[in-house]
């Protein structure tokens, strides 16, 4: 499995001395928390769109939610700006006691599938969609990774980001995609995060001129 620390260039889909098989369409990065995995996401879908403004880019991402210094929760944000929360910490309700929680944040599963869903549905002219991320907070929603494996059945090409595992445990569904036979997995630190900003955007765009 391509996960080490290190630039994967190698594609889980094309092993040395297999038979020729079709491209990986599933990018997906990861790696340790706070080291840019949202930023890479975010610089390729940004030369993307500088460089083939026509391609029609679908999905959303994630983003801290900070008040001074403090982090206090994640918001979820569509590609065309539109956002709303995905976790609290500061949220007190009697709804919100209710929520599933990941240590201090309150995970507000209905603003994630209000605005994550709609972006996910698999429709005729869609060139690529991003998802950042799918981990333990997006996947308390039971509708989200069926519509992931949607996208994956489809064939329409995806950039991904998904958590290390923690203490050495998977999520069972960010296992899944990890270890999904079209996935090529890159995994992030500080020296080559550049190398694969650029190797997943040539990848890319190698891609969608024959999609």
């Amino acid at each position: 499995m391509c996960d080490r620390a290190q630039n994967c260039s190698r594609l889980r889909s094309n092993p040395p001395h297999a038979m020729a098989t079709a491209p990986s369409k599933c990018f997906i990065v990861t790696g340790p928390p706070g080291i840019g995995k949202t930023t890479l996401v975010m610089r390729v879908l940004e030369s993307l769109k500088t460089s083939h403004p026509h391609l029609n880019i679908r999905g959303f991402y994630t983003r801290e939610v900070r008040e001074a210094s403090e982090r206090v929760g994640f918001e979820v944000v569509t590609l065309d700006g539109r956002r709303g929360t995905l976790a609290s910490s500061t949220v007190l309700s009697a709804e919100s006691f209710r929520w599933p929680s990941v240590g201090k944040y309150k995970v507000d599963v209905a603003s994630f599938e209000s605005l994550a869903l709609p972006e996910l549905q698999v429709k005729e002219g869609t060139d690529l969609f991003i998802i950042d991320e799918v981990g333990k907070m997006e996947l308390f929603s039971s509708s989200f990774f069926p519509a992931v494996l949607k996208i994956l059945e489809s064939n329409i090409p995806i950039l991904a980001s998904i958590p290390i595992p923690k203490f050495g445990r998977d999520i069972p569904g960010v296992a899944r995609l990890r270890n999904h036979p079209g996935a090529a997995v890159f995994t992030l630190n500080t020296g080559n995060r550049d190398a694969i900003k650029e190797n997943i955007y040539n990848l890319l765009v190698t891609l969608l001129s024959k999609h």
